[in-house]
């Protein structure tokens, strides 16, 4: 190390969809917070300042919500060296350990991957882009519309084979359902 550098010790933390929303409102470039998650985390220093956040949701891609693979929506940091990678890491920690197979992110082109690498990930190829409207179903498309890099983790070890639930009282499968 050189002399007066010193590496800040950052330490992963839980958060709520609130907080994690109001990092972002903040901290991201080009994205607005997400409606919901699976997950949130955050990532604090030695103050116990939080220096980023990350959402942790079910994929975007309609084809990819199988059940078994997560998405990190949303990443947002001060600018912290190895923040993005310590939520990155967690983040696919995490999923893993609840079970999930797959966890997917999506970057810009631009951006170069490098803690994504640096936390295990591997890049996937290119995906998505385009505009959400439709004649039928117009929306405001305020996000970047470009083409995007799909980065995966994966976890070879998980089953996939669906759970079978026990069937419950009539009644009570109607309250769920209704």
């Amino acid at each position: 190390m050189s002399e007066g550098w010193t590496r800040e010790r950052l330490t992963v933390v839980p958060c709520t969809l609130r907080q994690a929303s109001g990092y972002i409102m903040k901290h991201h470039r080009h994205h607005k917070p997400t409606r919901g998650c699976l997950f949130c985390l955050a990532v604090v220093d030695e103050a116990r300042s939080v220096r980023g956040v990350a959402v942790i949701a079910r994929p975007v891609a309609r084809m990819l919500q199988d059940g078994f693979t997560a998405e990190v929506a949303r990443v947002a940091t001060d600018g912290c060296p190895n923040a993005c990678s310590a939520l990155l890491g967690a983040a696919r920690r995490a999923a893993f350990a609840m079970g999930y197979r797959r966890i997917i992110t999506y970057t810009l082109p631009d951006e170069g991957g490098a803690s994504l690498r640096g936390a295990g990930w591997r890049f996937d190829g290119d995906a998505g882009g385009g505009e959400w409207s439709r004649a039928t179903r117009e929306r405001d498309d305020d996000h970047p519309t470009q083409g995007k890099h799909r980065w995966v983790s994966i976890r070879e070890s998980v089953c996939v084979d669906p759970a079978e639930w026990p069937a419950g009282p009539p009644d009570i499968q109607m309250a769920l359902i209704g």
